[in-house]
């Protein structure tokens, strides 16, 4: 059916645009779709024909990203299942886009993804609950401290006046002529422009959040990209926008619930 799509759509752009050249590419494209889902059977019949399935002796196959299935409806996770890590020969644990070593925690690349991503949502799903749950404690947490800093009330039987604190006015006089630097002040010989940056991140945030090596880049410096993704969530942060959580050498961006204003 996917063929058959896009041989109409090929038919279609070479009716409309009378040009060989961009029909000739489609037909290729096709053709390397076809090969590359042969070469994937193909690498997976290899792959599994070594294993059974552990729990009924049963011959399995692919059914998924990452997910066998044997003729008996089994379904498991074929890498933590048999294959093991290089160091110590435990076997791999799931995480949310790789697999560690129990032992050492060092990523170790699955034999039995072809050219898919690894996303556990299982695992999102809870490591994101366990992170507002960390949030709402640590919220409730800072109330109870600030709380107990609070001062008595303060009663002015007069009108405050400034003349009367000792270089006060001076102060103030030069703190306002020297003027204090924003964000952008930071940022003055640089193409950056933060709220592309936020707007990019505020599109693609949904309720669940994202990690933050998620992020697609906006300019071809990959090195100063994530320089400029990092300035703006902290700022966003610093706004009351998102929040931030680090897991290992990756951080995870949630939107800020509504329970964070009051």
């Amino acid at each position: 059916m996917k063929d058959e799509s896009r041989d109409v759509s090929a038919t279609n752009l070479y009716i409309e645009t009378g040009n060989p050249l961009r029909l000739g590419i489609i037909q290729l494209l096709r053709l390397v779709d076809q090969f590359k889902e042969r070469a994937r059977v193909f690498y997976f019949d290899v792959v599994l024909s070594v294993h059974s399935c552990p729990e009924c002796g049963g011959r399995i196959r692919m059914s998924g990203e990452s997910e066998c299935t044997c003729g008996s409806g089994h379904l498991f996770d074929p890498t933590t299942a048999f294959q093991k890590s290089p160091c110590c020969g435990c076997n791999l644990v799931r995480r949310t886009n790789h697999y560690v070593c129990p032992a050492c925690r060092r990523t170790v690349p699955s034999i039995f993804l072809f050219d898919e991503r690894l996303f556990d949502k299982a695992y999102f799903r809870e490591m994101v609950k366990k992170s507002r749950a960390r949030a709402a404690k640590r919220r409730e947490e800072i109330r109870r401290i600030m709380a107990g800093y609070r001062s008595g009330i303060l009663l002015f039987t007069e009108a405050p006046c400034l003349e009367e604190v000792p270089g006060l006015m001076e102060d103030l006089d030069a703190f306002v002529r020297e003027g204090t630097p924003g964000p952008d002040h930071l940022l003055l010989n640089s193409v950056f422009r933060m709220e592309d940056y936020r707007n990019h991140i505020l599109e693609i945030l949904g309720d669940d959040g994202f990690m933050f090596s998620d992020i697609g880049p906006l300019m071809d410096d990959t090195r100063k990209d994530r320089i400029w993704r990092f300035v703006t969530i902290v700022f966003m942060q610093n706004d009351r926008e998102v929040v931030l959580t680090q897991f290992g050498n990756d951080l995870l961006v949630e939107r800020r619930s509504g329970e964070a204003y009051e």
